[in-house]
């Protein structure tokens, strides 16, 4: 099965579990490191995801996925909060952070700059809107994006 196969069959199987005790699903990935191959589920939940929820999901995941047996390979379950600072990566989390405070990585630098900070107004296919300030918003092409993630926001 295809990386892209056993991550969509693993959010189809964590979805009841997160939908039953009102967590949030923010993503899943099956990465190989070195040696060992990970199947890591991001979960989130109003007020912060604690070392409990973690283990409540890993508990009722672990014998589904063993009785799916969908992984030919020997992998390491690992269920997590996606952190204060997560990356945003695929178009659900730019559409959860809509409005969100996040710090952009460029390849190339925009106006001097390789970095920016701002807040997330709209995004598509080729372009994320960012307002830097209230009077600077920016149109920066995707293709240009090394990295996104949350950030704090300035006080």
């Amino acid at each position: 099965m295809k990386k892209t196969e056993i991550e969509s069959k693993v959010e189809e199987m964590v979805m009841p579990i997160i939908e039953e005790n009102g967590y949030s699903l923010w993503d899943v990935e099956y990465v190989k490191e070195g040696s060992d191959y990970y199947l890591r589920v991001y979960v989130d939940k109003e007020g912060g995801f604690t070392i409990e929820d973690c283990e409540k999901v890993s508990r009722s995941l672990d014998p589904l996925l063993d009785e799916a047996d969908i992984i030919d390979e020997a992998y390491i379950l690992e269920v997590s909060s996606p952190g204060l600072t997560r990356k945003l990566v695929k178009d659900k989390e730019f559409e959860r952070s809509i409005g969100k405070y996040i710090k952009i990585s460029l390849y190339k630098a925009l106006d001097g700059e390789k970095n920016l900070l701002g807040y997330l107004k709209s995004f598509d296919a080729d372009n994320l809107t960012v307002e830097i300030t209230a009077d600077n918003i920016v149109n920066i092409p995707r293709n240009n994006i090394s990295m996104v993630r949350l950030e704090f926001e300035p006080e």
